[in-house]
């Protein structure tokens, strides 16, 4: 399954401090994949949490996919290690 998670991902200062989402949810993006990380089934998470889709925890993964892309290209640049601050752009945001 080929998912892009920018239709899937947002972040608004006031749902859950802009920390990234899925759409029409309060369920985080870290939260999604802490499941992942710790060996749950895309089925399992599904379980506990019913509103979820299947299509929808495989955006997580992209973003994430995204995220770490973009800070490998970061460290290519030369950039000195900072502190990354990550957060979905406004044009993406409910």
């Amino acid at each position: 399954m080929n998912v892009n998670w920018k239709g899937h991902i947002v972040g608004t200062p006031d749902v859950l401090k802009g920390k990234p989402r899925i759409r029409g949810t309060r369920i985080s993006v870290s939260l999604v994949l802490g499941y992942l990380a710790s060996g749950s089934s895309h089925e399992e998470i599904i379980q506990e949490f019913p509103d979820l889709t299947s299509e929808q925890i495989m955006a997580c993964l992209d973003y994430a996919r995204e995220l770490a892309e973009l800070e490998v290209a970061a460290g290519l640049a030369g950039t000195q290690p900072r502190p990354t601050v990550h957060r979905v752009p406004r044009s993406l945001r409910d």
